[in-house]
């Protein structure tokens, strides 16, 4: 699954929801996913930090909806490599 099909996907489960939330609280659900996430790196199993990143990964999904960024583009930046030098490894 690509961005485009995550955030489709996310559109259509939670996009009313999200909506209702709004920006401030999706932020605060997104912080939390993080603290999750940094505590499954430290003591958690394979299992959960997979749960954690997909956890991580659907709510920016929902935050880059609720501001209209496509994912996919926003990540373009990093094709080339470093977006500031354009190295692959990266040389600044």
């Amino acid at each position: 699954m690509d961005f485009a099909e995550l955030q489709d996907v996310i559109e259509r489960t939670y996009g009313d929801r999200d909506r209702e939330r709004g920006v401030s609280a999706t932020v605060a659900w997104l912080t939390e996913e993080i603290g999750e996430l940094a505590q499954a790196v430290r003591k958690g199993t394979h299992e959960e930090r997979v749960h954690e990143f997909g956890d991580v990964v659907a709510w920016v999904a929902t935050l880059a909806n609720q501001q209209g960024v496509d994912l996919n583009e926003a990540v373009a930046r990093y094709a080339a490599g470093c977006p500031k030098c354009g190295s692959s490894p990266c040389v600044c």
